[in-house]
């Protein structure tokens, strides 16, 4: 029986060339799967007609977005995930869900191999093969571009040789990957970290500097779930699109970075995830006013850790399952209203109203109505300070 390998498949020149280079390679069949996470782009019918006309014994699609909204964004934005305080960690949420369809191919398939695009120096061949390992561990992994030295001259000459129908004559300047969360631009002169990004590096994001009126809107949140904007209810996946097109428009989002990549080395890398900055903003700001303190203090480094985890291709991993839990709890309570204000590449919240807030207007009020016993505050403070206070005597007996 001849072996079946399932194809990470694009629809564009890498992908379409590896068709034909692993049967040649391994005389195995190839089964591309393309999933749709809000990329835009060609439609799914004419990428899966590429794949079969590439060589393919089979193509399949899979319309992801929703899916991909509410089973991997809306986590990451309960967890207030920005990997080095900055990246809402667009590309590395894609990857485990793509990983959980080409496993799920092979298994339908019955294929031994899983095959993708990625190059030796970037990250995302470690999300591809750590879930990969973790879902169905008895699969072997292909990876023409680093493992068979399949270079772009070498797969566009290989892709005239065998008449294949992909576009080869235009090259982008730019590394682009791009889904439903956001956009991640690198390569070209970006390479070179003195260089600022220019106007046309941005597709998500209008020019912030450009005069426009602010835009304000209400997002309501329930257990940590964006759930309407200005009270109508809508979907995770409508309100990311929302919250995308309207940050957007005022040109939130955008992220020029030197990022410390998982295979040790650093990589500049300029983002825009308009509609993650600004819903990641006002979770931040509902958490601030329904979690208690300590729960928030500690959330904060699991938060962190969580996102590290994430961009480390660990989705699949007992660590990130147990944090799942911990994040899931911390967010019962963050229900409720933020107002926003968009303008100038800016979300800033102005206002905020919860059921289950903790803010207390008597005790927090310096007017008439004050509930506060200030006088408790003394004996407070010395005992709070008694430690500090012990040692430093301690410490001038002895010098």
């Amino acid at each position: 029986m001849t072996e079946r390998v399932v194809l990470a498949y694009s629809g564009g020149l890498d992908t379409s060339v590896a068709i034909g280079w692993i049967a040649e390679e391994t005389g195995a069949e190839v089964v591309a799967v393309a999933i749709d996470c809000g990329q835009g782009g060609e439609d799914l019918d004419v990428v899966r007609q590429r794949a079969l006309d590439c060589g393919a014994v089979e193509a399949v699609v899979a319309d992801a977005k929703d899916e991909f909204a509410s089973e991997y964004c809306i986590p990451a934005l309960q967890a207030n995930a920005l990997y080095m305080d900055r990246y809402p960690l667009v590309s590395a949420l894609s990857r485990p869900l793509i990983v959980k369809h080409l496993a799920d191919a092979a298994r339908y398939h019955g294929a031994t191999m899983v095959s993708h695009g990625c190059t030796g120096k970037g990250n995302d061949q470690v999300r591809f093969e750590a879930g990969l390992a973790a879902l169905f561990p008895e699969l072997k992994v292909l990876a023409p571009v680093r493992d068979s030295g399949m270079t772009r001259d070498k797969a566009i000459a290989f892709a005239e040789e065998k008449g294949l129908p992909i576009d080869v004559s235009k090259k982008s300047p730019y590394s682009i990957d791009q889904n439903l969360f956001g956009r991640a631009v690198e390569t070209g002169f970006l390479e070179d970290i003195w260089n600022g990004p220019i106007e046309d590096v941005y597709s998500y994001t209008d020019d912030p500097s450009a005069p426009r009126a602010a835009d304000e809107l209400v997002i309501g949140f329930t257990n940590g779930v964006p759930t309407s904007i200005d009270g109508k209810e809508l979907s995770p996946l409508q309100i990311i699109e929302e919250m995308n097109r309207r940050a957007g428009a005022q040109g939130v989002g955008r992220i020029d970075m030197v990022e410390d990549r998982l295979v040790g080395i650093k990589s500049r890398e300029v983002y825009e995830a308009p509609g993650a900055i600004a819903l990641i903003a006002a979770h931040q700001e509902l958490e601030n006013v329904t979690v208690e303190r300590e729960l928030a203090r500690f959330k904060r480094g699991v938060d962190q850790r969580w996102g590290e985890l994430v961009y480390d291709g660990l989705w699949f991993s007992p660590l990130k399952k147990a944090l799942d839990g911990f994040i899931a709890e911390a967010n019962r309570h963050v229900t409720g209203e933020i107002r926003m204000v968009l303008h100038g590449g800016r979300a800033v919240v102005t206002g905020r109203r919860s059921e289950a807030s903790l803010y207390d207007y008597e005790l927090a009020t310096y007017d008439t109505g004050d509930t506060y016993d200030q006088s408790l505050a003394r004996g407070f403070i010395d005992i709070w300070s008694m430690p500090a206070k012990i040692a430093s005597l301690r410490d001038q007996k002895l010098s």
